[in-house]
């Protein structure tokens, strides 16, 4: 085994490197003269500098040890072979005997079979691979992790000179040309809403132009410097008044301000520096290597708190440089924000009034950028591929977060139709902001009461604008989701009380955690199932952990005390369920009674019925419950059997189906008859016409999202029940598919606004 770089030698070669760059030449000239730097100092018989072309291949374009010849002939496919697996993987490999690995691709012209152990390292610039820089030697060689860690911060020096010379070919023309067509990009909604303006490209990434530090307690200076201002530049955007505050994006706030203060971050960063690199290349070493790991990781929670991590890591970089950013620069007064991604903090450092929109090419409605966007009402698009490759600087876009689709470069008839669209959307705003105080009742005076479903403070204030009579489902685990810990009692509390204060005296309905299936915590160990939705989760979890649910409740109890409680239990598929579950609450309440700790004046205890076995319990069940909400998400796809989240049945099955309105109109009687409230919470009653047709087999309570209550009241104002109940009624025996052509020529001859 060869001996390993000292630190000292490690800062001696990326000096040698770094003059190299320094000087004269062409990108090849300097990469055959590294090539030969780094095989001598390494003592290695071959290094190698794979590069990346176009079509994911990677191209030898320069090398000391295998035949010359072979420069710019082997060609590797991403994936193929060893160096390909370490592109298409974005991470190292040492290996004593490389020609056993499985991935091992021999290639004659290049001489390499007579040599045995290999190291390969990503060549990574701002999360992208732009090569592969590998060494070899004739021996069964085992590289040790500090010769691994000087080849990687080898290749980030390399990643510089690559990325700034004629090495790399400019993109295709025709490329270019699309990019100046008019275009439509679909995403994900992760905020409602229209806008019109003019793009304004966000990049966060610093150019730094020393990688290689002389002295590096001075760099851990400038690092200590850096760290202070950016923490008191942090506390000052905690103190701007419209964040002031409490609520989900304040903590979100104050959970980066804490990133920010991460022992483990900041002690990478100091070694990084230790091996020689500059305070800026260290923190974008270990931003590169942050985000290759992270990466690989599966899990949804854990992958949105990378947008948080690059935030912080650019945002200590300007600190570093004193570089601005789009934030910084004279904004158009209808900036639209195009992102790769963004950290929450990021969003924030501009100016809101000229913010129209945002587009991120990532992002989900959890990530805390979404959650900040919705407390400050810009719409928002996710997850739209390909954006920052289509869309130039000031480009005009049309950003339609109602349907998550963004319009670049539309043309003028297009324009004007979504400027009319904005006009009547604002109109129809207005005329439902008119009905708030009004009463939701048909015309033939039948009353309804419209809930609204929340599961963050901020959603709240929706209560008030949309005079909504009350919260008819608060998903309690979406705070859960937005914490890296499991909440104590006392947090849980504090938090349970606010919506109870929040609500003003409005009725709350708590759904106990649903988590499991697509809502993972990440606190929470959890095997891989082959069909979660039907797995283990919500009451399920609950039950097989009830400390879990105990706290839960415990903290409920506490915060509702001398005030009415409604819980409900999520996922229950038999009675016996519901049953442990009341037992669990019943032990809290007596706990609180042996202690004289004060309780609700009034506790409720219901459950969602998700699960169509229930229905054949409801017998059983309806002696022991106080109401019953009816979840039809779930609901729909275990009837039907169909995979809501599968693209390929999304029209497969109709809620407005015979089958589906048979089982929810027996549902309706069979409580009427129990005189049990009934609540539908699910998405079917967020829709105006699905709205209609519940109301005529019955319900008269239904909870939505705030921005439904008012075009379903609008909706129920506008019907007559009599008419709409006849009609269906011999409609539910039909053999057809949907109703739903019909429902709406009824509603359309009938003048019911859907």
């Amino acid at each position: 085994m060869q001996p390993s770089l000292t630190a000292g030698g490690s800062r001696r070669l990326l000096k040698r490197l770094r003059d190299l760059m320094a000087g004269g030449g062409s990108g090849q000239e300097r990469l055959n003269q590294v090539v030969r730097i780094i095989a001598a100092d390494l003592v290695a018989e071959v290094c190698s500098i794979y590069i990346m072309r176009a079509g994911e291949v990677l191209e030898l374009f320069a090398t000391q040890g295998l035949k010359q010849e072979a420069v710019h002939k082997t060609r590797l496919a991403v994936g193929e072979g060893i160096v390909g697996d370490i592109a298409a993987h974005a991470r190292s490999l040492a290996l004593a005997d490389a020609q056993s690995h499985p991935n091992f691709a021999y290639r004659p012209e290049t001489g390499e079979e007579i040599y045995h152990s290999l190291m390969g390292v990503p060549i990574l610039r701002g999360g992208r691979v732009l090569g592969v820089l590998v060494i070899q030697n004739r021996t069964f060689r085992e590289y040790d992790e500090e010769e691994v860690e000087t080849v990687q911060t080898i290749a980030m020096v390399l990643a510089e000179l690559i990325a700034g010379s004629d090495l790399i070919t400019p993109e295709d023309t025709m490329r270019a040309d699309l990019a100046l067509a008019p275009a439509r990009l679909d995403g994900l909604r992760l905020n409602e809403g229209i806008a019109i303006g003019r793009a304004v490209l966000h990049q966060p990434r610093v150019s730094i132009r020393q990688m290689v530090a002389d002295n590096p307690e001075v760099e851990l200076k400038r690092l200590d410097d850096a760290l202070t201002s950016m923490h008191s530049a942090i506390d000052d955007m905690l103190a701007a008044s419209e964040l002031a505050e409490s609520g989900e994006h304040r903590e979100i706030l104050e959970s980066y301000r804490m990133f920010a203060e991460d022992r483990g971050w900041l002690s990478r960063i100091s070694e990084a520096i230790r091996s020689g690199l500059t305070a800026e290349a260290a923190v974008q070493r270990v931003q590169d290597d942050t985000r290759v790991r992270m990466s690989q990781i599966t899990d949804p929670y854990l992958r949105e708190r990378l947008s948080d991590l690059e935030d912080l890591a650019n945002r200590l970089l300007r600190h570093l440089t004193g570089a601005r950013t789009a934030a910084r620069a004279d904004l158009p007064d209808d900036a639209i924000l195009v992102a790769r991604t963004m950290g929450p903090a990021e969003l924030l450092d501009y100016d809101r009034a000229k913010v129209k929109a945002v587009l991120l090419e990532e992002g989900s409605p959890t990530a805390h950028v979404a959650i900040v966007a919705r407390a400050l009402n810009v719409p928002m698009v996710g997850r739209v591929k390909n954006v920052l490759t289509r869309i130039e600087a000031l480009d005009p876009v049309i950003v339609d977060g109602d349907h998550a689709q963004v319009l670049l470069r539309p043309s003028d008839d297009v324009r004007e139709a979504f400027t009319a669209a904005i006009e009547v959307r604002a109109k129809r705003q207005a005329s439902i902001a008119a009905l708030r105080d009004l009463p939701a009742v048909t015309r033939d005076g039948v009353e309804l009461s419209l809930f609204l479903n929340a599961g963050l403070l901020i959603d709240l204030a929706y209560l008030e604008e949309t005079g909504a009579a009350g919260v008819g489902l608060y998903r309690t685990e979406l705070p859960f989701m937005l914490r890296s810990t499991f909440p104590d009692v006392a947090t849980q509390t504090e938090f349970y009380r606010k919506v109870l204060t929040r609500a003003a005296g409005k009725p709350v309905v708590f759904r106990t955690l649903d988590i499991g299936g697509d809502k993972l915590l990440p606190f929470l160990a959890e095997s891989e199932e082959e069909n979660p939705a039907m797995g283990w989760r919500a009451i399920r979890i609950a039950l097989d952990r009830p400390m879990l649910l105990r706290h839960q409740l415990r903290a409920l109890l506490r915060a509702a005390a001398g005030t009415r409680l409604d819980v409900m239990f999520p996922m229950v598929a038999e009675v016996a369920e519901f049953d442990a579950a009341r037992a669990l609450l019943d032990a809290e309440i007596a706990r609180c009674r042996r202690r004289s700790e004060a309780l609700p004046s009034t506790v409720r205890v219901g459950t969602m019925l998700e699960v169509p076995a229930l229905f054949w319990q409801l017998k059983t069940l309806l002696r022991r419950v106080d109401f019953i909400s009816v979840g039809t998400n779930d609901l729909m796809q275990f009837l039907f059997a169909s995979d809501r989240g599968n693209p390929r049945l999304a029209d497969r099955y109709d809620v407005l189906s015979p089958p589906a309105l048979s089982f929810l109109r027996e549902l309706v009687q069979v409580c009427g008859r129990a005189k049990v409230d009934l609540t539908l919470c699910g998405e079917m009653g967020s829709r105006t016409l699905e709205a209609m047709a519940l109301i005529a087999i019955g319900f008269r309570r239904l909870s939505m999202p705030a921005t439904a209550i008012g075009p379903v009241k609008a909706m129920a104002r506008s019907l007559t029940l009599g008419p709409v109940r006849d009609y269906l009624t011999g409609l539910c025996d039909r053999p057809e598919h949907s109703l739903r052509e019909s429902l709406r020529a009824f509603a359309r001859d009938h003048d019911v606004a859907i």
